[in-house]
């Protein structure tokens, strides 16, 4: 059985006090694959990213929030685009407090998928980026791990990944 530890941490608190940009920003942390190409010892693994204490918000108008599962070979995951993109969220719009924007508020989980196990091969470095588009975000954190034991609910549903 695989030992789900830190390690397995993209972000723990990571701010999101972010400048809009259609270029991705990395997580926290990247996870090194070069010792272990299966994860989860042939149980699946599954990518959980979550609003962690504090509400994602902007300072009033609407923008978007996406996430990207990448690897690449160099010890950060590329942010140009050159990085092997695994699954993408949904978009997730963004707006100030008074919104209420619901999946965006403080410990809700946004997105909930098992690792593809098909397709393009897993690089030597893991990583989770996300793109702030059209507005930009003044306060939030987000929390990003994997693990072999998948939350059992979400706001707003479940994502294959495809999209």
């Amino acid at each position: 059985m695989a030992i789900m530890d830190s390690r397995l941490e993209f972000s723990s608190a990571q701010t999101m006090i972010k400048t809009a940009s259609a270029t991705p920003f990395n997580s926290t942390s990247d996870i090194a694959l070069t010792a272990v190409r299966d994860l989860g010892q042939g149980q699946p693994v599954y990518l959980v990213v979550a609003v962690g204490d504090t509400a994602i918000i902007t300072a009033g108008s609407a923008g978007t929030m996406k996430f990207l599962l990448v690897s690449d070979a160099a010890t950060a995951c590329a942010t140009d685009g050159t990085a092997t993109i695994h699954a993408a969220s949904e978009e997730f719009i963004t707006d100030d407090l008074a919104a209420e924007i619901e999946p965006l508020k403080a410990n809700r989980i946004l997105w909930s998928i098992a690792l593809p196990s098909e397709g393009v091969a897993y690089e030597a470095i893991l990583g989770l980026q996300v793109i702030i588009a059209t507005t930009n975000t003044t306060a939030g954190t987000l929390d990003a791990y994997l693990t072999l034991t998948p939350p059992t609910s979400r706001v707003g549903g479940y994502n294959d990944g495809t999209n």
